[in-house]
């Protein structure tokens, strides 16, 4: 990892700062380092099949209060006030956390209307097209330019962002990015583009706390996933296994329950007499199953070929599927066998825990999460249980520090943290730049290529270029101005009583990370801020433009400190 010295020094002092903190002790070894590379644009980072290996080397760490774990963990981070708010709805923590859980899992009870006051002032057009419209308006009409192709995605991107700075449905959100991980997609390509806003309308956001078994479905009809896996090609003359391969592999039963190149006939049997696991012959019969599921040229949508269809008898997970059955019927059963299999919990309920609680998902508590999923799989709140039980667990109180945030999680903590004022649109300067500069962290929305997802563990992001690039975001955004407005108004978001070093510096800390920093930083922090003078001193921020440079400079180098990164 390129050490932080390497960061354009805008405020005098930074360096200095960066050197002594224990930003130094939180990187990960030279040979981790040197792993990070890149290859077309994209992080060359390990295989979903070698998940892992060597862990980066960070300091011991304090847990923080509940209030600021629980708005770090099942969201992007506090805005001002939000700690407040938490405090207030209960006598004590469990309360607190109960109340919390049980109002974040009901999204539609939420007031969210400054959310919708700004999606409504960026003046999006697509986000409500139907399927249909979304075809006709922006894959199949003629004579049409590449921005209007394009138009639905870079709506949605910006509106996402959006929904993560200012809706108060912050769990929701963060189980948006879950499953959108999860059942990934690449969507900078035509024609994903532009029936991506259905994708995640209609697919994600409609079945993220409903039914697996029915967002199975919904993903699998979805015209993004037949084009981004190539069902749509998908014929007897031209079988094509990367869906099915996928919807094994990644969307249910999962590595860990690929038993290789076994023959069906020896696979063994669980308690319920299913097949343990999975071979590759299932993954082969699957592909015929799903035969014919192409998209519709006049509307998008799913629809059926026949004559496309592999019509003979099949053999799936140790089920016999008859020749010549109705139309879908074939996928349909799959899909069936897949989402009831324990397996597919099991696998669910791991990525669900990591994301949630720690890298090294606690196998007490993936067990019991697996089996709500299991037991509920009839349920249409299914997963609203599973994520439940796991939010409201002992291990989900007790980990702390066990994960980092990536780019996404401390480019929109930082904003939410500082009040950020932003209206994100598809026409003005500032959206453009901000994109721009936020791709370099490797985190842009909807942009890993291969269908594994973006990773989920701090080995995968305590890279050089993510943090780094993550700084730089910080720093652009506390010194960014158009006509004498900056973009973050710290110096408007600091109490004009606050006057000296210590005043500044604890305000923002507290602000930043929602509970005290470690006594060693505190000092450089102070003393940055300081630059020589007494604690006791009048900076006189609100005159001294050389101090409200610094005062900004000191905001972003909070937000550098390790103690920022932790989740």
């Amino acid at each position: 990892m390129k050490g932080p010295q390497q960061l354009p020094e805008t405020t005098p002092g930074r360096r200095e700062f960066l050197a002594g903190t224990s930003i130094a002790s939180w990187r990960g070894s030279p040979s981790q380092a040197g792993k990070a590379r890149r290859q077309g644009g994209i992080p060359l980072m390990r295989s979903r099949f070698n998940r892992r290996g060597p862990r980066p080397t960070v300091r011991p760490i304090r847990k923080p209060p509940l209030a600021s774990l629980v708005l770090s963990r099942m969201g992007f981070g506090p805005r001002p006030g939000d700690i407040e708010d938490f405090l207030a709805l209960g006598a004590d923590d469990n309360q607190r956390l109960l109340s919390y859980v049980e109002r974040q899992l009901d999204p539609e009870s939420i007031d969210d209307s400054e959310l919708e006051a700004r999606l409504q002032q960026a003046g999006f057009t697509t986000l409500d097209k139907p399927l249909d419209q979304l075809w006709n308006d922006h894959v199949t009409a003629d004579g049409i330019d590449y921005r209007v192709r394009i138009q639905p995605l870079l709506e949605l991107e910006r509106a996402t962002f959006m929904r993560i700075l200012y809706s108060r449905c912050q769990l929701a959100e963060l189980l948006a990015d879950f499953w959108h991980n999860h059942f990934n997609i690449f969507a900078w390509d035509f024609p994903l583009f532009p029936v991506f806003v259905s994708y995640d309308r209609d697919v994600i956001r409609t079945h993220m706390l409903g039914n697996f078994r029915q967002m199975l479905e919904a993903v699998a009809s979805s015209p993004a996933m037949l084009f981004y896996l190539d069902n749509f090609t998908n014929s007897t003359a031209g079988p094509n296994e990367n869906y099915a391969r996928e919807l094994f592999e990644l969307h249910t039963l999962g590595d860990e329950n690929y038993l290789g190149i076994l023959r069906q006939s020896e696979v063994p049997l669980d308690e319920q007499g299913r097949p343990a696991g999975y071979v590759d012959d299932d993954v082969f019969e699957a592909t015929r199953c799903f035969t014919g599921w192409t998209v519709s040229e006049e509307s998008g949508s799913l629809t059926f070929r026949s004559d496309w269809h592999d019509r003979f008898q099949k053999s799936v997970l140790g089920q016999f599927f008859p020749p010549n059955q109705p139309d879908f019927q074939d996928g349909i059963q799959v899909l069936d066998l897949l989402a009831e299999h324990p397996g597919t919990g099991r696998h669910i309920a791991r990525k669900l825990v990591r994301r949630l609680v720690s890298d090294d998902p606690p196998e007490e508590l993936v067990q019991q999460a697996a089996q709500v999923f299991y037991d509920e799989r009839e349920s249409p709140d299914q997963l609203t249980q599973v994520v439940r039980t796991i939010l409201l667990s002992p291990h989900f109180r007790a980990n702390w520090g066990n994960k980092v945030k990536r780019p996404l999680e401390s480019v929109a903590g930082f904003l939410r943290a500082c009040g950020a004022d932003l209206t994100l649109t598809t026409e003005d300067r500032f959206s453009d730049i901000f994109f721009y500069l936020y791709s370099h962290t490797q985190q842009s929305l909807f942009n890993w290529r291969s269908p594994d997802g973006y990773p989920d563990s701090q080995h995968d992001w305590l890279s050089g270029n993510p943090v780094v690039h993550s700084w730089r975001m910080f720093n652009w955004l506390v010194d960014e101005e158009d006509e004498g407005q900056y973009f973050l108004d710290i110096l408007g978001s600091t109490p004009a009583s606050l006057r000296t070093a210590p005043q500044l510096a604890d305000y923002w800390i507290e602000r930043l990370l929602g509970r005290p920093m470690s006594t060693s930083d505190r000092r450089e922090i102070v003393d940055f801020m300081a630059q020589g003078r007494g604690p006791e001193i009048d900076l006189r921020w609100d005159v001294n433009e050389r101090v409200q440079e610094r005062l900004r400079s000191m905001v972003a180098l909070i937000a550098m400190s390790p103690e920022f990164f932790w989740r």
